[in-house]
């Protein structure tokens, strides 16, 4: 968890626009596995693409999963040119996406987001509801396994709620 915590603090450090995604998003929601890596979705604009690459820089990030021979230049046309990319930092690994598949890009996410508390810090979540389409998007069985426990979280929020209409109805 603190390399998590290391990654969305050097994001917000760097006043980066982003959302959180992927395994972190399910547990704030409630989701009973652990997560190893920080997934976000970030904004493609050419403002924070520079942040971004600045945050990057400062925590040495290389490609992760790819040969060391492979060519690769971290900068603004690199980020500019792909959408995804997964990081090995000095302070853990970070995986960025500007798309996430059966949402859409950094706009879909921020739209469709809720506010947490983690770490001290204040960072956008993608709902409980675009975080199963993009499960379900995914099409990876490790991702398929967890929807039935994501739906059942839902399930449960929305009758939480139901129920606490009525009791505000009642008041």
């Amino acid at each position: 968890m603190d390399e998590i915590a290391k990654g969305l603090k050097l994001l917000s450090k760097f006043d980066v626009d982003f959302v959180v995604i992927g395994g972190v998003a399910a547990g704030a929601h409630g989701f009973s596995k652990v997560n190893f890596d920080a997934d976000i979705c970030y904004a493609r604009t050419p403002a924070n693409l520079t942040k971004v690459l600045s945050a990057l820089r400062s925590v040495h990030a290389k490609l992760r999963g790819v040969p060391n021979e492979t060519p690769f230049t971290l900068d603004e046309k690199a980020l500019h040119r792909d959408l995804n990319f997964k990081f090995e930092t000095d302070i853990g690994n970070l995986d960025l996406y500007g798309e996430v598949p059966g949402v859409g890009d950094y706009v879909e996410c921020l739209s469709d987001s809720d506010e947490i508390e983690m770490w001290g810090h204040s960072f956008r979540l993608l709902s409980l509801k675009k975080l199963i389409a993009s499960t379900r998007a995914s099409g990876r069985p490790k991702d398929l396994l967890v929807l039935p426990e994501l739906e059942a979280i839902l399930k449960r929020k929305r009758v939480d709620e139901a129920s606490a209409l009525q009791i505000a109805k009642k008041s």
